[in-house]
Protein backbone atom coordinates (compact mmCIF):
# COMPACT_ATOMS: atom_id res chain seq x y z
CA UNK A 1 0.00 0.00 0.00
CA UNK A 2 2.53 2.47 0.86
CA UNK A 3 4.80 1.77 -2.46
CA UNK A 4 1.24 2.41 -4.22
CA UNK A 5 0.74 5.78 -2.18
CA UNK A 6 4.06 6.61 -3.61
CA UNK A 7 3.43 6.03 -6.89
CA UNK A 8 0.48 7.49 -6.59
CA UNK A 9 1.70 10.63 -5.21
CA UNK A 10 4.88 10.81 -7.94
CA UNK A 11 2.20 10.44 -10.88
CA UNK A 12 0.55 13.37 -9.65
CA UNK A 13 3.33 15.35 -8.87
CA UNK A 14 4.33 14.50 -12.74
CA UNK A 15 0.98 15.74 -13.36
CA UNK A 16 1.05 19.02 -12.13
CA UNK A 17 4.14 19.48 -13.20
CA UNK A 18 2.98 18.77 -16.84
CA UNK A 19 -0.06 20.93 -16.16
CA UNK A 20 2.27 23.99 -15.15
CA UNK A 21 4.75 23.77 -18.29
CA UNK A 22 1.39 23.46 -20.67
CA UNK A 23 0.21 26.26 -18.68
CA UNK A 24 3.60 28.12 -18.96
CA UNK A 25 4.14 26.79 -22.96
CA UNK A 26 6.47 24.62 -21.96
CA UNK A 27 8.96 27.31 -21.26
CA UNK A 28 11.22 27.83 -18.13
CA UNK A 29 11.27 31.06 -16.94
CA UNK A 30 12.69 32.96 -13.82
CA UNK A 31 10.16 33.61 -11.10
CA UNK A 32 7.38 35.61 -11.75
CA UNK A 33 7.60 35.40 -15.77
CA UNK A 34 4.81 33.55 -17.49
CA UNK A 35 4.88 32.33 -21.13
CA UNK A 36 1.44 31.74 -23.38
CA UNK A 37 1.58 30.68 -26.92
CA UNK A 38 0.44 34.12 -28.71
CA UNK A 39 0.24 32.32 -32.22
CA UNK A 40 1.28 28.68 -33.76
CA UNK A 41 1.88 26.55 -37.33
CA UNK A 42 2.32 30.27 -38.85
CA UNK A 43 4.80 29.09 -41.19
CA UNK A 44 8.82 29.87 -40.88
CA UNK A 45 8.36 32.96 -38.81
CA UNK A 46 12.08 34.73 -38.25
CA UNK A 47 12.46 38.15 -37.16
CA UNK A 48 9.40 39.92 -35.84
CA UNK A 49 8.10 43.54 -35.47
CA UNK A 50 5.45 44.89 -33.58
CA UNK A 51 3.00 48.66 -33.61
CA UNK A 52 2.36 50.39 -31.13
CA UNK A 53 -1.05 49.22 -30.60
CA UNK A 54 0.44 45.92 -30.45
CA UNK A 55 -0.37 44.22 -34.16
CA UNK A 56 2.96 41.74 -34.79
CA UNK A 57 4.01 41.41 -37.98
CA UNK A 58 6.33 38.38 -38.69
CA UNK A 59 8.47 37.92 -41.93
CA UNK A 60 8.83 34.21 -42.63
CA UNK A 61 11.73 32.71 -44.29
CA UNK A 62 9.65 30.78 -46.95
CA UNK A 63 6.07 31.35 -48.09
CA UNK A 64 3.99 29.62 -45.56
CA UNK A 65 1.05 27.08 -46.63
CA UNK A 66 -1.09 30.21 -47.80
CA UNK A 67 1.35 31.70 -49.90
CA UNK A 68 2.50 34.81 -47.91
CA UNK A 69 5.80 35.53 -47.10
CA UNK A 70 4.81 38.26 -44.13
CA UNK A 71 2.12 37.74 -41.90
CA UNK A 72 0.35 39.87 -39.81
CA UNK A 73 -1.17 39.00 -36.41
CA UNK A 74 -3.48 40.77 -33.84
CA UNK A 75 -5.66 40.08 -30.49
CA UNK A 76 -8.51 41.15 -31.85
CA UNK A 77 -10.87 39.76 -28.71
CA UNK A 78 -7.80 40.55 -26.18
CA UNK A 79 -7.13 37.31 -25.11
CA UNK A 80 -3.44 36.87 -25.57
CA UNK A 81 -3.72 34.78 -28.55
CA UNK A 82 -4.01 36.31 -32.12
CA UNK A 83 -7.03 35.92 -33.65
CA UNK A 84 -7.12 38.13 -36.79
CA UNK A 85 -4.46 36.58 -39.06
CA UNK A 86 -3.59 37.43 -42.71
CA UNK A 87 -0.89 38.06 -45.00
CA UNK A 88 1.00 38.74 -48.42
CA UNK A 89 4.37 38.86 -50.39
CA UNK A 90 5.49 35.66 -52.14
CA UNK A 91 9.40 36.55 -50.98
CA UNK A 92 11.68 34.75 -48.52
CA UNK A 93 14.03 36.34 -46.08
CA UNK A 94 14.56 37.29 -42.37
CA UNK A 95 14.31 41.21 -41.88
CA UNK A 96 11.76 43.55 -40.76
CA UNK A 97 11.34 46.18 -38.73
CA UNK A 98 8.39 49.02 -37.95
CA UNK A 99 9.38 52.71 -37.96
CA UNK A 100 6.52 55.28 -37.43
CA UNK A 101 3.98 54.55 -40.21
CA UNK A 102 6.01 52.21 -41.60
CA UNK A 103 6.89 48.28 -42.35
CA UNK A 104 9.94 47.17 -43.57
CA UNK A 105 11.49 43.54 -44.43
CA UNK A 106 14.28 42.23 -46.50
CA UNK A 107 14.11 39.90 -48.94
CA UNK A 108 18.15 37.87 -49.46
CA UNK A 109 18.70 40.46 -51.75
CA UNK A 110 16.52 43.42 -50.91
CA UNK A 111 15.29 46.14 -48.72
CA UNK A 112 10.97 47.05 -48.74
CA UNK A 113 8.80 49.59 -47.36
CA UNK A 114 5.18 48.91 -46.72
CA UNK A 115 2.60 51.81 -45.65
CA UNK A 116 0.55 51.18 -42.46
CA UNK A 117 -2.58 52.82 -41.83
CA UNK A 118 -4.75 53.79 -38.46
CA UNK A 119 -5.31 50.62 -37.84
CA UNK A 120 -2.23 49.37 -38.81
CA UNK A 121 -3.31 47.61 -42.25
CA UNK A 122 -0.43 47.32 -44.97
CA UNK A 123 -2.28 49.85 -47.57
CA UNK A 124 0.57 48.70 -50.36
CA UNK A 125 0.66 45.13 -50.33
CA UNK A 126 1.31 44.47 -53.57
CA UNK A 127 3.15 47.69 -54.87
CA UNK A 128 5.60 47.98 -51.94
CA UNK A 129 9.07 51.08 -52.59
CA UNK A 130 11.90 49.08 -53.26
CA UNK A 131 14.80 51.18 -50.50
CA UNK A 132 17.54 48.95 -51.27
CA UNK A 133 18.20 46.12 -54.41
CA UNK A 134 21.17 44.00 -55.58
CA UNK A 135 22.43 42.85 -52.06
CA UNK A 136 24.98 40.01 -52.21
CA UNK A 137 22.75 36.56 -52.12
CA UNK A 138 25.56 33.98 -52.50
CA UNK A 139 23.24 31.08 -50.65
CA UNK A 140 25.44 30.90 -47.21
CA UNK A 141 24.72 33.09 -44.83
CA UNK A 142 22.49 35.04 -47.13
CA UNK A 143 20.21 36.47 -44.45
CA UNK A 144 19.37 40.62 -44.42
CA UNK A 145 18.77 41.33 -40.88
CA UNK A 146 17.55 45.03 -40.67
CA UNK A 147 17.52 47.55 -37.44
CA UNK A 148 17.39 51.48 -37.37
CA UNK A 149 18.94 54.24 -35.09
CA UNK A 150 17.08 56.98 -34.03
CA UNK A 151 16.85 58.83 -37.06
CA UNK A 152 16.35 57.43 -40.69
CA UNK A 153 19.25 55.18 -40.91
CA UNK A 154 18.64 51.25 -41.69
CA UNK A 155 21.58 49.03 -40.88
CA UNK A 156 21.62 45.83 -43.03
CA UNK A 157 24.05 42.81 -42.92
CA UNK A 158 25.49 41.25 -45.52
CA UNK A 159 26.75 38.14 -44.30
CA UNK A 160 30.13 36.12 -45.77
CA UNK A 161 29.28 33.52 -48.06
CA UNK A 162 32.61 31.57 -46.54
CA UNK A 163 33.70 29.68 -43.92
CA UNK A 164 37.13 31.67 -43.06
CA UNK A 165 37.87 32.98 -46.22
CA UNK A 166 39.96 30.24 -47.97
CA UNK A 167 41.09 30.11 -51.10
CA UNK A 168 38.87 27.00 -51.33
CA UNK A 169 36.25 27.48 -49.28
CA UNK A 170 35.74 24.25 -46.19
CA UNK A 171 38.29 22.32 -47.53
CA UNK A 172 41.27 20.94 -45.28
CA UNK A 173 44.53 23.21 -45.56
CA UNK A 174 43.52 25.97 -47.87
CA UNK A 175 44.97 28.87 -46.90
CA UNK A 176 43.06 32.10 -46.24
CA UNK A 177 42.78 34.85 -48.85
CA UNK A 178 44.86 37.42 -47.97
CA UNK A 179 43.20 40.55 -48.13
CA UNK A 180 39.61 38.90 -47.85
CA UNK A 181 37.98 40.16 -51.43
CA UNK A 182 35.09 39.15 -49.49
CA UNK A 183 35.12 41.87 -47.13
CA UNK A 184 34.43 44.55 -49.81
CA UNK A 185 30.81 43.39 -49.85
CA UNK A 186 29.22 41.33 -47.28
CA UNK A 187 30.99 40.10 -43.81
CA UNK A 188 29.46 43.33 -42.30
CA UNK A 189 27.17 45.66 -41.75
CA UNK A 190 26.08 48.80 -44.49
CA UNK A 191 24.01 51.55 -43.91
CA UNK A 192 21.22 53.16 -45.78
CA UNK A 193 18.95 55.95 -46.06
CA UNK A 194 15.86 54.52 -45.17
CA UNK A 195 13.71 57.38 -46.91
CA UNK A 196 14.94 56.44 -50.32
CA UNK A 197 13.97 54.48 -52.84
CA UNK A 198 16.37 52.28 -55.43
CA UNK A 199 19.47 52.27 -53.65
CA UNK A 200 22.16 49.84 -54.58
CA UNK A 201 25.67 49.35 -52.80
CA UNK A 202 27.39 52.76 -54.37
CA UNK A 203 24.78 54.72 -52.37
CA UNK A 204 25.22 52.63 -49.07
CA UNK A 205 28.25 52.75 -46.63
CA UNK A 206 30.16 49.73 -45.06
CA UNK A 207 29.81 51.01 -41.58
CA UNK A 208 31.55 47.85 -39.80
CA UNK A 209 33.78 45.05 -41.22
CA UNK A 210 35.32 41.80 -40.76
CA UNK A 211 31.75 40.04 -38.87
CA UNK A 212 31.37 36.77 -40.48
CA UNK A 213 27.47 36.46 -40.22
CA UNK A 214 24.74 38.61 -37.58
CA UNK A 215 21.48 37.45 -37.51
CA UNK A 216 21.03 39.17 -34.57
CA UNK A 217 21.37 43.39 -34.34
CA UNK A 218 19.44 46.24 -32.71
CA UNK A 219 20.04 49.77 -31.77
CA UNK A 220 20.79 50.80 -28.52
CA UNK A 221 18.86 53.76 -28.12
CA UNK A 222 20.54 54.81 -24.63
CA UNK A 223 23.94 54.58 -25.92
CA UNK A 224 23.15 55.98 -29.37
CA UNK A 225 25.02 52.67 -30.44
CA UNK A 226 24.47 49.54 -32.69
CA UNK A 227 25.18 46.08 -31.32
CA UNK A 228 25.48 43.23 -32.81
CA UNK A 229 25.50 39.10 -32.09
CA UNK A 230 28.13 36.80 -34.92
CA UNK A 231 28.15 33.45 -35.73
CA UNK A 232 31.62 32.77 -35.06
CA UNK A 233 33.33 30.31 -37.74
CA UNK A 234 33.12 26.21 -37.80
CA UNK A 235 35.69 23.50 -38.26
CA UNK A 236 39.03 24.21 -36.80
CA UNK A 237 39.06 20.28 -35.42
CA UNK A 238 38.66 19.06 -38.79
CA UNK A 239 40.67 20.79 -40.77
CA UNK A 240 43.56 21.63 -37.95
CA UNK A 241 43.41 18.33 -35.99
CA UNK A 242 47.40 18.75 -35.20
CA UNK A 243 46.16 22.11 -33.77
CA UNK A 244 42.74 21.70 -32.14
CA UNK A 245 40.79 18.71 -30.18
CA UNK A 246 37.75 17.39 -30.49
CA UNK A 247 36.69 19.00 -27.24
CA UNK A 248 38.38 22.51 -28.38
CA UNK A 249 36.30 21.92 -31.06
CA UNK A 250 33.41 21.92 -29.66
CA UNK A 251 34.20 25.07 -27.55
CA UNK A 252 35.81 27.35 -30.04
CA UNK A 253 35.36 30.14 -31.26
CA UNK A 254 32.97 31.88 -28.75
CA UNK A 255 29.55 33.77 -30.63
CA UNK A 256 30.08 36.60 -29.90
CA UNK A 257 28.31 40.54 -29.09
CA UNK A 258 29.67 43.44 -30.24
CA UNK A 259 29.27 47.18 -29.51
CA UNK A 260 29.74 48.55 -33.14
CA UNK A 261 31.14 51.77 -34.07
CA UNK A 262 31.48 52.93 -37.56
CA UNK A 263 34.70 51.88 -38.64
CA UNK A 264 34.84 49.25 -36.65
CA UNK A 265 36.39 45.59 -37.62
CA UNK A 266 35.50 42.52 -35.72
CA UNK A 267 38.89 40.66 -37.20
CA UNK A 268 37.11 38.19 -39.48
CA UNK A 269 38.46 36.41 -41.06
CA UNK A 270 41.62 36.91 -39.53
CA UNK A 271 41.14 36.21 -36.02
CA UNK A 272 38.73 34.80 -33.86
CA UNK A 273 37.69 34.92 -30.43
CA UNK A 274 38.76 32.21 -27.55
CA UNK A 275 36.81 32.47 -24.14
CA UNK A 276 38.74 30.50 -22.51
CA UNK A 277 42.31 32.10 -23.01
CA UNK A 278 40.10 35.66 -22.89
CA UNK A 279 41.73 36.76 -26.60
CA UNK A 280 41.23 37.61 -30.16
CA UNK A 281 43.34 34.50 -31.44
CA UNK A 282 45.13 33.96 -35.47
CA UNK A 283 43.15 31.99 -37.37
CA UNK A 284 44.74 28.89 -38.54
CA UNK A 285 44.43 29.95 -41.98
CA UNK A 286 46.42 32.86 -41.50
CA UNK A 287 49.18 31.24 -39.28
CA UNK A 288 47.55 30.97 -36.37
CA UNK A 289 48.68 28.13 -33.65
CA UNK A 290 45.76 28.21 -31.37
CA UNK A 291 47.82 30.48 -29.06
CA UNK A 292 49.13 33.60 -31.31
CA UNK A 293 47.38 36.25 -30.18
CA UNK A 294 45.70 39.02 -32.72
CA UNK A 295 46.40 42.41 -33.57
CA UNK A 296 44.99 45.27 -31.25
CA UNK A 297 43.23 46.80 -34.51
CA UNK A 298 40.51 44.35 -34.22
CA UNK A 299 37.50 44.74 -31.67
CA UNK A 300 37.24 42.78 -28.64
CA UNK A 301 33.66 41.67 -28.03
CA UNK A 302 31.77 43.07 -25.35
CA UNK A 303 30.61 39.59 -23.99
CA UNK A 304 31.44 36.11 -25.59
CA UNK A 305 29.06 33.04 -25.41
CA UNK A 306 29.87 29.25 -26.05
CA UNK A 307 30.23 28.30 -29.33
CA UNK A 308 28.20 27.25 -32.21
CA UNK A 309 24.72 28.18 -30.51
CA UNK A 310 23.57 30.50 -33.66
CA UNK A 311 22.46 33.73 -31.58
CA UNK A 312 19.40 35.08 -34.12
CA UNK A 313 18.33 38.27 -32.77
CA UNK A 314 18.90 41.12 -30.33
CA UNK A 315 16.33 43.29 -28.26
CA UNK A 316 17.18 45.82 -25.88
CA UNK A 317 14.58 46.48 -23.43
CA UNK A 318 12.89 49.42 -22.56
CA UNK A 319 9.76 48.85 -21.40
CA UNK A 320 8.77 48.79 -17.26
CA UNK A 321 6.74 45.51 -17.17
CA UNK A 322 9.52 43.74 -16.01
CA UNK A 323 11.92 44.38 -12.71
CA UNK A 324 14.45 47.04 -13.07
CA UNK A 325 17.29 45.13 -13.23
CA UNK A 326 16.08 44.18 -16.95
CA UNK A 327 15.82 47.73 -18.50
CA UNK A 328 17.72 48.77 -20.79
CA UNK A 329 19.88 45.06 -20.95
CA UNK A 330 19.89 43.27 -24.03
CA UNK A 331 17.98 39.81 -25.21
CA UNK A 332 19.24 37.22 -27.19
CA UNK A 333 17.80 34.66 -28.89
CA UNK A 334 19.78 31.32 -29.68
CA UNK A 335 18.81 28.89 -32.16
CA UNK A 336 20.68 25.84 -31.11
CA UNK A 337 23.72 23.84 -32.19
CA UNK A 338 24.25 21.24 -34.07
CA UNK A 339 28.12 21.24 -34.41
CA UNK A 340 29.12 21.10 -30.62
CA UNK A 341 30.55 17.25 -30.25
CA UNK A 342 31.68 15.25 -28.76
CA UNK A 343 29.88 17.71 -26.04
CA UNK A 344 26.41 17.87 -25.86
CA UNK A 345 24.66 20.15 -28.30
CA UNK A 346 23.07 23.51 -26.45
CA UNK A 347 21.14 26.86 -26.94
CA UNK A 348 17.38 26.82 -27.95
CA UNK A 349 16.79 29.36 -25.42
CA UNK A 350 16.89 33.16 -25.21
CA UNK A 351 19.62 35.02 -22.68
CA UNK A 352 19.88 38.38 -20.99
CA UNK A 353 22.72 40.13 -21.15
CA UNK A 354 22.68 42.89 -18.13
CA UNK A 355 23.84 46.36 -19.20
CA UNK A 356 25.32 49.08 -16.37
CA UNK A 357 25.93 52.67 -17.06
CA UNK A 358 25.28 52.03 -20.64
CA UNK A 359 27.60 48.75 -21.26
CA UNK A 360 27.45 45.02 -20.97
CA UNK A 361 29.07 43.48 -17.73
CA UNK A 362 30.56 40.77 -19.13
CA UNK A 363 28.22 38.48 -17.60
CA UNK A 364 24.75 36.65 -19.07
CA UNK A 365 22.47 34.75 -17.86
CA UNK A 366 19.32 32.35 -19.62
CA UNK A 367 16.43 34.13 -18.92
CA UNK A 368 13.91 31.22 -21.03
CA UNK A 369 14.88 27.81 -21.74
CA UNK A 370 12.83 24.80 -22.83
CA UNK A 371 11.99 26.16 -26.35
CA UNK A 372 13.36 22.61 -27.72
CA UNK A 373 10.88 20.43 -25.56
CA UNK A 374 11.61 16.89 -24.12
CA UNK A 375 11.84 13.08 -24.96
CA UNK A 376 11.54 10.37 -23.35
CA UNK A 377 11.95 12.68 -20.09
CA UNK A 378 15.50 14.43 -21.13
CA UNK A 379 16.06 17.55 -23.20
CA UNK A 380 16.07 17.80 -26.79
CA UNK A 381 19.13 18.99 -27.64
CA UNK A 382 18.88 17.86 -32.30
CA UNK A 383 17.76 20.72 -34.14
CA UNK A 384 16.11 18.61 -35.89
CA UNK A 385 13.83 17.10 -33.34
CA UNK A 386 13.48 20.60 -31.24
CA UNK A 387 9.58 21.52 -30.56
CA UNK A 388 10.75 24.87 -31.43
CA UNK A 389 13.97 26.97 -32.34
CA UNK A 390 13.75 30.38 -30.75
CA UNK A 391 14.65 33.48 -33.41
CA UNK A 392 13.32 36.57 -33.56
CA UNK A 393 12.77 38.86 -30.39
CA UNK A 394 10.56 41.97 -30.43
CA UNK A 395 8.61 43.94 -27.60
CA UNK A 396 5.04 44.53 -27.48
CA UNK A 397 3.72 48.42 -26.26
CA UNK A 398 2.80 46.87 -22.53
CA UNK A 399 6.43 45.74 -21.83
CA UNK A 400 5.90 41.79 -22.66
CA UNK A 401 8.47 40.51 -25.49
CA UNK A 402 7.17 37.78 -28.12
CA UNK A 403 9.88 35.26 -29.26
CA UNK A 404 9.44 33.76 -32.83
CA UNK A 405 9.61 30.30 -33.59
CA UNK A 406 11.14 29.26 -37.34
CA UNK A 407 10.44 25.26 -36.95
CA UNK A 408 6.38 25.13 -36.81
CA UNK A 409 5.59 28.93 -36.52
CA UNK A 410 5.00 29.56 -33.26
CA UNK A 411 5.15 32.81 -31.31
CA UNK A 412 5.29 32.93 -27.31
CA UNK A 413 4.53 36.12 -25.46
CA UNK A 414 6.11 36.47 -21.62
CA UNK A 415 4.89 38.61 -19.50
CA UNK A 416 5.57 39.48 -15.74
CA UNK A 417 3.36 39.77 -13.12
CA UNK A 418 4.41 40.37 -9.16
Amino acid sequence: MKKQIQLLSLAIFAFCLNVIAQENAGLKLPEGFKASLYANNIGTARHIAITKSGVVFAKLNNPNKEGNSIVRLEDANNDGVADKINGWAKYGGTGIFVKGNSLYASSNEAIFKYELNSKDEVVNPLTPQTIVSGLLDRRQHNSKSITFDKGNNIYVNIGAYSNACQEKDRMPGSQGMMPCPILDSAGGIWKFDGTKENQTYKDGKRYATGLRNVIGLDWNNETNQLYVAQHGRDQLNSFYPNLYSDAQNAELPAETFYAVNEGDNAGWPYVYYDPSQHKKIVSPEYGGDSKKEGSSEFKDPAVAFPAHMAPMAVLFYTGNQFPAKYKNGAFISFHGSWNRAPLPQEGFFVAFVPFKDGKATGEWEIFANGFAGTENGAKVTNTGKAKARPCGLAQGPDGSIYVSDDTKGAIFKISYSK
